[in-house]
């Protein structure tokens, strides 16, 4: 109770930061357990310390604001089995947001149960505008998908938001391999192009893995039939 309490103490102490200028701004909340829910975590500090919470939670909050902005690049070869191809989707980060961003702020945190909880803001610069304008055009699609990877052993520093990206990354798979089998009519070899997070992804475990669900936007830029190769 008294650490809860040092936590509770530590986040009413949390900066507010406000900004004025009227600019585009992206928002989002993270969650992450004050002590985590596994057994298998039994070598972490627990519960987490306060300086723990808020550095993994602005940690998460980067990497999902890199998705929402710069996204992946992807190739998914469809596959034929009496042909012997083998189904594939390779994504490849197209950039991320580095930690220490000004431009990520937090706006409010507080306790829910075992959670910590951050909301912030991201400030985008002009670049970064002209990257989220490329995902408002026409034949962007809104997409949804549940991915799933390894729940993990005892975390570590390293280790603990590569397992939430596994997922994510797994769950926007899932989403492109959906919308494009009900897309394409006559089957294609390849389809390539780009795909980003629309919003913050929300996690949850299920029978020893971390599952994530997202929503994602899909822009397809080339589609390449078997009579091409």
């Amino acid at each position: 109770m008294g650490r809860l309490l040092s936590i509770a103490v530590f986040i009413f102490c949390l900066p507010i930061l406000i900004h004025v200028q009227a600019q585009e701004v992206l928002r989002g909340e993270v969650r992450i357990d004050v002590e985590p829910p596994s057994p298998l975590y039994m070598d972490e500090e627990i519960p987490l310390r306060p300086d723990t919470l808020r550095r993994r939670a602005l940690e998460e909050s980067a990497l999902y604001y890199g998705a929402m902005i710069y996204g992946w690049s992807f190739r998914y070869e469809i596959g034929e089995r009496a042909r012997g191809i083998a189904e594939e989707i390779e994504l490849e980060k197209l950039g991320s947001i580095a930690w220490g961003d000004p431009a990520l702020r937090p706006t409010d945190t507080r306790l829910f149960g075992n959670q910590f909880l951050l909301e912030t803001d991201y400030y985008l610069n002009e670049v970064q505008l002209r990257r989220r304008a490329a995902w408002k055009s026409g034949t962007v699609r809104s997409i949804q998908g549940y991915g799933m990877g390894p729940l993990g052993g005892p975390e570590n520093e390293e280790g603990w938001l590569a397992l939430r990206e596994e997922a994510l990354r797994d769950a926007a798979r899932v989403a492109l391999r959906g919308f494009l089998r009900g897309q394409e009519r006559n089957r294609p070899k390849t389809v390539s192009g780009f795909i980003c997070l629309a919003a913050f992804p929300r996690y949850f475990t299920d029978s020893g893995y971390l599952k994530a669900s997202g929503r994602f936007l899909a822009d397809i830029t080339e589609v390449r039939p078997f009579a091409a190769w």
